[in-house]
């Protein structure tokens, strides 16, 4: 058997709790994938065989012990401009959608999905299939294949997630029952709270009349907690803001109007200052300075443009200022960028990188790079050279033509000959214990700070995190695993 996780809204807990739910079952030795109709994020990951999902599916995929695949996330949506989106079906790109148009194809695209969860429940015999966004969404019933048309396709028994520490939670469980479908709401078995400050137990007069008026039980008030796994959307970049202390080391990373695989800093976030800085805001003061993935680079690069940052860029490399690209963000340290109306979906032009790397990049055919690698740092400085082998995925439109300069890894990326700017398609770059420990090494040096270096059980591989065995017990402390055990085949 199989359950559905659906929530009250976004962001109230629903990857972590299908995450946790996945770890759970593994521990105790029962069989089960995690499963997400269709996704809208621009945090992705890329499978072993070259398969682009939503990067929640591929840590709940680990937490459950297993390989992540296309069929746990069959439709991805990774909006690139002003209501339009790139679908990305079965793990490859589809085609590039106004939202008007897209819901044209509904009836294809569940059938898509109802076909993926199929095959993984032959496979595995359980699944923990996640919703998205809110459920009671009325005006999208007739053609919401994430929760509503899939609960119906799908019938099975349902779990209501809803958020306590944004307030309101009595009106977000009762209201989103009550306006499910009766046929859906009839399939709702019990609700987790997520995200409670304080003791539990001061609740318990919340649970009885939260259940009074429902009918539905509460199978659990789950405490807030600080156990990270990969974020699934931007919404979450507003919580991961570390304050800065004297001592710490502060590390910038523009936040970019359509960033991508922001998750790519988890592990810098847990041992620096880390800080998501706006268009506009002032560079200055910072140790090191990262532009990340983009979705679209030439927009994100004109925005950038436009709110001054060429010159801050400038300012902080004539300071020495290390400066670093991913993906998108290595794209625009180039000297310019060749779009055939690919990219921006206009007309074929040609625009200015930022100039702090000889490369330039061509867009010149809907191709998608989607690729696991393990590369060696051989690029020159102080940072690259102490790297040694790192591993991550590629996921990029467009190809670097770099021009004289050194490569940053084996094969691939550009750096200045003093390694200082450096730029690389390689997401997953700084979850790499050896990659934050180069650069963290470096700029502690630079401000005269000690530094103690990470070790491979502080971070690594996004399979290889702890965190899954604690999201785990931390969630069956208190929750009524007996209940949720029976929705399972064991």
């Amino acid at each position: 058997m199989s359950l559905i996780v659906l929530g009250t809204a976004s962001h109230v807990g629903k990857s972590v709790t299908v995450a946790a739910l996945c770890r759970a079952l593994y521990r105790r030795g029962i069989a089960v994938a995690p499963f997400k109709s269709q996704n809208m994020s621009l945090n992705s990951y890329v499978t072993a065989d070259g398969s682009e999902i939503g990067i929640a599916q591929a840590a709940q995929a680990f937490a459950a012990g297993i390989e992540p695949e296309a069929d746990m996330n069959p439709i991805l949506l990774k909006p690139k401009g002003e209501a339009v989106s790139q679908v990305v079906l079965l793990g490859r790109p589809y085609k590039d959608v106004q939202i008007r148009d897209y819901y044209m194809e509904t009836d294809k695209l569940l059938a898509e999905a109802v076909a993926a969860f199929e095959r993984l429940q032959r496979r595995f015999g359980n699944v923990v299939v996640e919703g998205a966004g809110g459920a009671a969404e009325v005006n999208l019933y007739e053609r919401d294949i994430a929760n509503i048309r899939l609960a119906r396709a799908l019938r099975l028994p349902v779990l209501l997630v809803a958020d306590i520490e944004r307030g309101g939670v009595f009106a977000q469980i009762y209201g989103t029952l009550a306006l499910l479908p009766e046929e859906i709401r009839s399939l709702v078995k019990g609700v987790i709270i997520n995200k409670f400050r304080g003791d539990p137990a001061l609740f318990e007069s919340g649970v009885a009349r939260l259940e009074e008026l429902t009918g539905v039980p509460v199978l659990g008030v789950v405490p807030y907690n600080d156990i990270r796994i990969p974020s699934e959307d931007s919404l979450s970049i507003s919580e991961r803001q570390c304050a800065a202390t004297e001592n710490a080391i502060r590390i910038a990373v523009i936040r970019l109007p359509r960033i991508s695989n922001f998750t790519d800093f988890e592990l810098l976030e847990r041992h620096a200052s880390v800080e998501y800085v706006t268009p506009g805001e002032s560079l200055a003061g910072y140790d090191c300075i990262i532009l990340p993935g983009t979705k679209n680079t030439v927009e994100d690069l004109n925005v950038l443009r436009g709110h001054g940052v060429e010159k801050e860029l400038e300012v902080s490399g004539e300071r020495g200022v290390p400066i670093i690209g991913i993906c998108g963000g290595y794209q625009m340290l180039g000297k310019a960028i060749i779009d055939r109306g690919i990219e921006s979906g206009g007309d074929p032009a040609e625009y200015t990188g930022f100039g702090l790397l000889d490369v330039v990049t061509a867009f010149t055919g809907y191709r998608k790079t989607t690729v696991q690698v393990r590369r060696r740092a051989t690029g020159p400085g102080p940072i690259l050279q102490a790297m040694g082998e790192v591993e991550g995925y590629e996921i990029h439109m467009g190809e670097t033509e770099r021009r004289g300069l050194p490569e940053a890894f084996a094969g691939e990326g550009a750096a200045t000959p003093d390694g200082l700017v450096f730029g690389t398609y390689m997401h997953g770059l700084f979850q790499n214990p050896g990659a934050v420990n180069a650069l963290l090494a470096y700029l502690s040096k630079r401000r005269g700070l000690p530094f103690e270096p990470i070790t491979e059980a502080d971070g690594g591989a996004l399979g290889a995190s702890a965190a899954y065995g604690d999201l785990a017990r931390h969630f069956e402390a208190h929750v009524d695993m007996d209940t949720i055990l029976g929705f399972f085949t064991r």
